[in-house]
């Protein structure tokens, strides 16, 4: 008996001291690690290249790219609530030609995955970005449809299931690297959007962008914004954006990528449980911008507490 007791305690051991693996695939793109940014939090990686070591992030997700440059909206432009930050930023990029000239090159001297977040008013917008990163060493394109399509009233792409599917199954015809598509949570019934997406031909889904919100300043009696509302993002969202990581998973059957007020490796599992094969980093990194690697090791840690040898093991895990 205590022989028995003490191979069993020796296999449990080295199933601790096994390293664990991290890597994950996104439509046959594989990471290291299921660790990225998210878009708009960190530019396109010089920003916080001396303060975080890119070769060791899954992938850098870029600010938004639109086909001309865009000025953004007026300011202020962000605030602090509780439990997160509201943003009214607009987007502001100088354009996909100063992109591919300064900011690909950049990111190719890192050993990490280049994701494009897309954005643009028109279909015509968006594809036209595509087009031109066709031919550049970009790993994976995420299509942001929370922009405003203007030629539909300014109801943004991701509100409406048929323009769900209508600009996913357009920017697939035109797109060479695989395309995720970011959806938003100001939605009645996220499953409805995700299963458009992939009856659309999305490759995977990523979610969720911000909640829409507003504050004001009671002694000024003004809008904190200029724009009045923002994106709220931080802390606030991630309960709801778990559950809507959840609910898009067992929609679908392409991968999801999670985000939402994620700042530590617990929050992370969290979002894998729930679904998630991968998870993106916003507004922790303007706090802490080493959050993605703390994550990472944290994650790492998580695995080897509980005798997890594989990532993948994790993902939906969760039990009903």
């Amino acid at each position: 008996m205590m022989k028995d007791t003490v191979s069993s305690g020796r296999r449990d051991d080295a199933r601790q001291a096994a390293v664990p693996d991290l890597s994950v695939e996104l439509a046959g793109v594989t990471l290291k690690n299921p660790v990225m940014t998210a878009s708009g939090t960190f530019g396109s990686g010089a920003e916080y290249g001396e303060y975080v070591d890119l070769n060791r992030l899954g992938a850098v997700v870029t600010k938004g790219v639109s086909n001309i440059p865009w000025e953004g909206n007026p300011t202020p432009r962000v605030a602090e609530v509780t439990g997160g930050m509201l943003n009214a930023i607009g987007l502001q990029n100088p354009g996909i030609d100063v992109f591919c000239k300064r900011d690909i090159p950049f990111l190719r001297q890192f050993d990490t995955r280049i994701i494009v977040n897309v954005c643009g008013k028109t279909e015509s917008d968006y594809l036209e970005v595509v087009e031109r990163l066709a031919g550049e060493p970009v790993d994976l394109l995420e299509i942001n449809i929370s922009c405003p399509n203007v030629k539909e009233g300014g109801i943004a792409f991701g509100q409406d299931p048929g323009a769900v599917e209508r600009i996913t199954a357009a920017v697939k015809r035109r797109a060479r690297q695989p395309v995720i598509m970011k959806l938003s949570p100001n939605v009645t019934d996220i499953a409805e959007m995700a299963r458009a997406a992939q009856a659309g031909g999305a490759d995977a889904l990523s979610l969720i962008n911000t909640l829409t919100g507003m504050k004001i300043d009671i002694h000024r009696r003004r809008f904190a914004l200029a724009n009045k509302t923002g994106g709220l993002s931080g802390p606030a969202v991630k309960p709801v954006a778990v559950r809507m990581v959840h609910q898009a998973a067992a929609a679908v059957r392409i991968p999801v990528i999670g985000m939402g007020g994620i700042a530590t490796a617990e929050d992370a599992v969290e979002f894998i449980l729930a679904g998630a094969t991968a998870v993106s980093i916003g507004t922790a990194n303007f706090a802490r911008p080493d959050t993605t690697v703390r994550v990472i090791e944290g994650i790492e840690a998580y695995m080897r507490q509980y005798g997890v040898t594989n990532i993948k093991e994790l993902v939906g895990a969760v039990e009903e």
